[in-house]
Order: C-alpha cells, then sequence, then structure tokens
C-alpha cells in the first residue's frame, strides 16, 4: 500500500503545472523606455560679447570715468557713447591752441614767400646778397615743415578726442559695467556689450549622454530658479569635441562638481530670444526631444 501511495504522488508531482520563470531584471530594463535626456546650462547672447577697454594715457595708465551713460541691461547701437572720460576737457583745451598755431603759421607761410620772391627778383639784379636770400628760403622751408608738423599733432589730438568718449563697436547690450565713476579702469575694462538680438544657451551634457543627441533637434528649456516663466524653445547647433569639467553647478549639494561633460550649443528661436534678451547668464535646465 505504501509503494502504491508513493507511485501515486509522485504522478501528482509530475502533472503539476510548474512556476513561471521570472523575467529577467535586465530585460525588463531593455524593455523600459529610455527617458529623454536633461542638462544644465546657461544664457548668453549668440553674437560676440565685447569687453570695451579704456584708452591708454602717455603715462601708460588710463583716464578716469567722468561720465557713465548706461546702465546694466540697457540696448546700446553702434556708436553710442557708452562714457566719457576725465581726459576729455584737456585734449579739447588742447586742440583749440594747437587750432590756433596752425592758423598763424597758415598766415605767415604766405608773407614769407613773397619775401623770399622779392629777395630773389633783387638777388637777380645784384641789389641783395644770395646768401640773404638763402636765408629767407630757409625760413619759408621751417614755416612749411612746422605747419605740417602741426597738422600732424592735431591728427593725433583727434584720435585721442575720439579715445576719450567709450562707444559700442556693436548693437546689443550693456551686460555689466566693470568701473564706476571716477574710477580708474583696469585691466577688466569698462563695459561689456553682448550683441543679443539672438540669444543661444551653452548647456553642459554628461558625456554618458552626448550619444542621445543630435544636430538639428529641437530642445525646450525652463529656468532652473524661476528666472522667466514658461519655456523656451531652441535648436542643437553644435555639439563640441571636447571633453570639459563641468562648470554650470546645480542647487543640489550633492551634485558631482568634477563630472565631465560637452558642451552643447543650442541656439533659441526670435520668440524665446525677445523673452529672455536681459537675461544672460541665467541658469537654465535643457530637456532634449531625441530620447
Amino acid at each position: 500500500m505504501l509503494a502504491v501511495l508513493a507511485v501515486g504522488g509522485g504522478a501528482l508531482m509530475l502533472r503539476r503545472p510548474q512556476p513561471s520563470t521570472p523575467v529577467a531584471a535586465s530585460e525588463q530594463q531593455a524593455a523600459r523606455k529610455p527617458e529623454s535626456v536633461a542638462a544644465l546650462g546657461s544664457l548668453r547672447p549668440a553674437g560676440e560679447v565685447r569687453r570695451l577697454a579704456a584708452p591708454m594715457s602717455g603715462f601708460g595708465g588710463s583716464p578716469r570715468v567722468a561720465t557713465l551713460l548706461v546702465k546694466e541691461g540697457d540696448p546700446v547701437s553702434k556708436g553710442q557713447v557708452l562714457a566719457v572720460f576725465d581726459n576729455r576737457p584737456k585734449i579739447e583745451a588742447d586742440l583749440v591752441a594747437l587750432d590756433a598755431k596752425i592758423r598763424t603759421t597758415e598766415m605767415e607761410i604766405p608773407l614769407k614767400r613773397r619775401e623770399v620772391a622779392r629777395y630773389a627778383q633783387a638777388a637777380g639784379q645784384g641789389a641783395a646778397k644770395v646768401v640773404v636770400l638763402e636765408e629767407k628760403q630757409n625760413e619759408l622751408t621751417l614755416l612749411e615743415r612746422k605747419r605740417t608738423e602741426l597738422i600732424a599733432e592735431r591728427g593725433k589730438l583727434e584720435a585721442d578726442l575720439n579715445d576719450s568718449e567709450l562707444r559700442s563697436p556693436i548693437d546689443g547690450t550693456a551686460l555689466k559695467l566693470r568701473a564706476r565713476v571716477g574710477e580708474r579702469p583696469g585691466a577688466e575694462g569698462v563695459v561689456d556689450v553682448g550683441a543679443s538680438q539672438s540669444m543661444e544657451a551653452l548647456i553642459e551634457v554628461y558625456e554618458s549622454d552626448i550619444n542621445r543627441i543630435n544636430v538639428g533637434e529641437t530642445v525646450t528649456l525652463i529656468s532652473e530658479n524661476g528666472g522667466f516663466e514658461g519655456d523656451l524653445q531652441g535648436t542643437v547647433e553644435r555639439i563640441s569635441p571636447q571633453v570639459r569639467q563641468r562648470q554650470v553647478l546645480s542647487t543640489d549639494p550633492t551634485g558631482d562638481a568634477d563630472a565631465r561633460i560637452i558642451e552643447v550649443l543650442v541656439r533659441l528661436d526670435s520668440g524665446s530670444t525677445q523673452r529672455v534678451s536681459r537675461l544672460s547668464g541665467l541658469k537654465v535646465i535643457a530637456r532634449f526631444s531625441s530620447p
């Protein structure tokens, strides 16, 4: 009886359906749809940024700022005066004095020429010595040379007068004032001007994600700290070929400051540019369209 029961129990065990084998974790991850890439970056003018310096004086220094005509964030146009330096009144006074010397010299030259002509006629008739004629001719030559030197000096003063006003070389925005009224600007210059007619974002993508980024794909950007409302739209314009150390740090204190990243340049569309043209340097979070 025991043998019969053992055989029957074994047969039942064989007929019992086996539990399904659990799906491997790696297969579940493979089936999961990959998330889109997100990365930190900052806004900047799409054009050039010029750091405008003060002129150098004759002693190797720079004049002090007498007047500042712009504030940070002001739009500027090409040729617009941004600052005036304290050496301008002296240069203007020197120009007035020099113009007076030039006028005097130009009045003396015709008189000296007529005098030379009279002595030449008299010397031809034997009424004057040739040596006196040569002296008068030398005086005329010196006057003409003096006039040439004065005109050249005036050209230098005009250049100094032009440099006594700081003008914007481009249309754009005054991004940062680096000197105040009464200060003598240093190597950092007076003001930074950026061509902000179009804006871009420099995004730092982790090197592990860069193979998922493509030139021409669309990008959505939001402000990490509420610098603007809603989102911005842009397009990937360039991917740097060089790996760098991270520069834009997250507000998360546990973030990896030594992470290796690749810079991705995103060009903002016209509508987004108008909204953030005065927010150069603002930190943004970019989300790329490709998974």
